[in-house]
């Protein structure tokens, strides 16, 4: 056999490249025509020459839209460069309907003497640059999808992913119970089961399609309810008017129809085996159809939708929970009290069940104390802690613990529970408690902001107590401020939820409390609408109360001496206070309460003695000495000859307790009064 020279094997092997070589080749001269082109290429296969030879390249790469082509294959002509995987997209002359993807390259070539030339190598990537295409999207799918606990910014994430990438309408619907918050069971879902639109996106300006938020249901048997039941992907590659399915959803099918949908895909959102609804996914501007491999994408994109999802419903679920024990565990209506009237808002926030309270705590002598707080953080976990935190507090609060001393207190127990719970829990907390007898008001804080206080005539009233360390970081150090109170004033107290944002918030807060013809409820109503613009994040609170002093008619005091023999006398001054105010009826109950507690005093304490009598609610009497010795309350056998005292007034009275001041202390007990005369 003889072996070809040089020169006809270089001619017998470029004449096989330009016939055989499944890359496009394409030879042009300065004037951008092709003189030579490899005709097996994809694109041009079947083409006549006359198509292609002779023709700009411009004319040759009809169908693939690039305006910078020609002048950079100038510039290759020139020797000015050269063009690297240059990737266009376009519809290929010999196949239309068919979308393919080239890349192209090109380098300049010099034939000795002869004309300068370019060559431009053409590569069809079209199944490559898919699954790339397919890459790209999941890859911002991740990235955008489940940055979010709203369901719905989670499934608009989803259209915005896919929307003309990889469909031209998607929607995405949830089942309704699982929005509700009800459990959804494993397996399949009745084909009747409501669904909640959760997304709608298309990019026809007109599409008639179910808005987000509607329910929505599928007929049956269609894709969509076969998907359902058995948590399969459905694959609907052509469309046709005649597709049996239609026959049963014929206004959904006009849609389809009128939308131009040839082809589409549903695929259903699973967690664990549970349907939580589905996503489908429609091509009507694109031409292709979709595949296995579309069908395989789509999963992915719903499996990672209904992840996000599954974990928004979770979320809701638990704030739903923590927001239903917050309330549970809030007072309900505000006690009524002739001393005080009070009003109370609880505004929940966005993200989830909070820590915030508030109360109203009736204490001894008439006096009132009004709290809020936040427990810091948020979930089932902080609003069990605020439970602890006010159940303590209205506990020390009975105590008649002075304001600083009742944080100082609270402050221990939380660094407690933070040792037991091996979680910090830390709170703010503002505690007033309003005398109507001296018309004063006494306050602490630890971490919070001070009460707005307005008088009677719309003034603005400063108070200023010191902002202690937060409860909770057993710091403590608080101290309280003191102030008076004229009657009628008003008292704000509130969280940083209702004012965090507003610029000079204590002056236009003074203005809003300073509508003197408006009731508390409007009062709170028109602070909502002054600092509020859509819901906080945070639980917000809002406790207002308008004071009024104790009526000098309601009340009686004498000074007795440390004497054995004065004890008769304070039962005569209690008897006849008695018959002035017309409660006769207790006289007998009442005398024997005073006698125990003034020989207690006289026996136990130090001069000076103070009896005090309260007609309020119910009937209040005090005896108060110079003594801080805590009294105990013992049971007397029968052969003993004293110790009954405060055991008979324990028996008599509703409620009674020691309460100490700076000097001496104060053992109280009411009296309930019929009909609360």
């Amino acid at each position: 056999m003889t072996e070809p020279d040089d020169g006809d094997l270089s001619a017998t092997v470029l004449e096989a490249l330009f016939t055989q070589a499944p890359i496009g080749l394409y030879v042009f001269d300065e004037q951008l025509r092709v003189v030579r082109y490899n005709t097996a290429a994809r694109g041009v296969r079947g083409l006549p020459g006359n198509a292609v030879l002779g023709r700009g390249i411009d004319e040759v790469a009809e169908g693939f839209h690039d305006p910078e082509l020609p002048a950079l294959c100038r510039q290759v002509l020139a020797g000015e460069g050269q063009i690297r995987d240059r990737l266009i997209r376009g519809h290929p002359r010999a196949d239309p309907e068919r979308e393919m993807v080239v890349s192209v390259s090109a380098f300049r070539v010099h034939l000795g003497d002869g004309p300068v030339l370019g060559v431009a190598v053409v590569q069809d990537i079209t199944a490559r640059q898919r699954a790339a295409d397919r890459l790209d999207i999941l890859h911002d799918a991740h990235r955008s999808i489940g940055t979010s606990l709203d369901m719905g910014v989670t499934a608009d994430a989803l259209g915005e992913v896919v929307l003309g990438r990889f469909a031209d309408a998607v929607t995405v619907d949830v089942l309704d119970d699982a929005l509700r918050g009800a459990a959804v069971s494993p397996g399949s879902v009745d084909a009747d089961a409501p669904l909640r639109r959760l997304a709608s996106r298309s990019s026809h300006d007109n599409a008639r399609q179910t808005p987000a938020g509607e329910l929505t249901t599928f007929p049956f048997p269609t894709p969509f309810t076969q998907s359902l039941q058995d948590a399969s992907p459905r694959l609907v590659s052509h469309l046709a008017p005649d597709t049996p399915w239609l026959a049963t959803a014929p206004e959904r099918a006009r849609h389809l129809t009128e939308a131009g949908v040839h082809s589409f895909l549903v695929t259903p959102l699973v967690v664990r085996d549970t349907v939580l609804g589905l996503v489908s996914y429609y091509r009507s501007r694109d031409p292709r159809p979709y595949d296995d491999a579309d069908l395989a994408l789509a999963e992915q994109l719903s499996q990672h939708t209904a992840l996000s999802i599954d974990n928004a419903l979770s979320y809701a679920r638990e704030r739903a929970i923590a927001t239903t024990l917050q309330r549970r565990l809030l007072p309900g209506t505000p006690p009524r009290l002739s001393t005080v009237d009070t009003a109370a808002l609880h505004l929940p926030g966005a993200e989830s069940g909070g820590g915030t309270w508030y109360d109203v705590i009736p204490l001894s002598g008439s006096r009132v104390a009004l709290t809020v707080g936040t427990v810091n953080g948020s979930g089932i976990e902080v609003v069990a802690a605020m439970g602890q935190v006010r159940m303590a507090l209205a506990t020390l609060a009975v105590q008649d613990l002075a304001p600083e001393e009742l944080l100082g207190r609270l402050d221990d127990a939380l660094t407690a529970l933070s040792r037991n719970t091996g979680e910090p829990v830390t709170a703010s907390c503002l505690y007033a408690v309003s005398d109507p007898v001296t018309r004063t008001c006494i306050a602490a804080g630890a971490g919070h902001s001070a009460p707005v206080i307005v008088g009677p005539l719309g003034e603005p009233i400063i108070m200023e107590p010191q902002v202690g360390p937060l409860l909770g970081t057993g710091r403590g150090g608080y101290e309280a401020a003191r102030v008076d109170l004229p009657d009628g004033s008003l008292l704000a107290l509130f969280t940083n939820g209702l004012i965090r944002s507003a610029p000079n918030s204590t002056d236009r807060l003074h203005r809003v409390l300073g509508q003197l013809d408006h009731s508390l409820h409007q009062l709170a109503d028109e602070t909502v609408y002054a600092f509020m613009r859509g819901r906080n994040e945070d639980d917000a609170v809002l406790l207002l109360a308008r004071t009024r002093g104790l009526d000098e008619n309601h009340l009686a005091e004498w000074t007795l001496p440390g004497d054995p023999a004065v004890v008769g006398t304070a039962r005569r001054l209690a008897e006849h206070q008695l018959s002035a105010w017309a409660l006769d009826d207790l006289s007998f109950t009442t005398e024997l309460i005073v006698s125990e507690l003034v020989t207690n005093a006289i026996r136990y304490g130090r001069p000076p003695i103070r009896l005090r009598m309260i007609r309020d609610r119910s009937l209040l009497c005090e005896v108060s000495d110079a003594s801080s010795t805590a009294p105990h309350l013992r049971h007397a056998r029968a052969h003993d000859e004293g110790g009954r005292g405060l055991d008979i007034v324990a028996q008599l009275a509703a409620r009674w307790g020691t309460r100490f001041g700076r000097q001496g202390k104060t053992i109280w007990c009411e009296q309930e009064l019929v009909g609360g005369q």
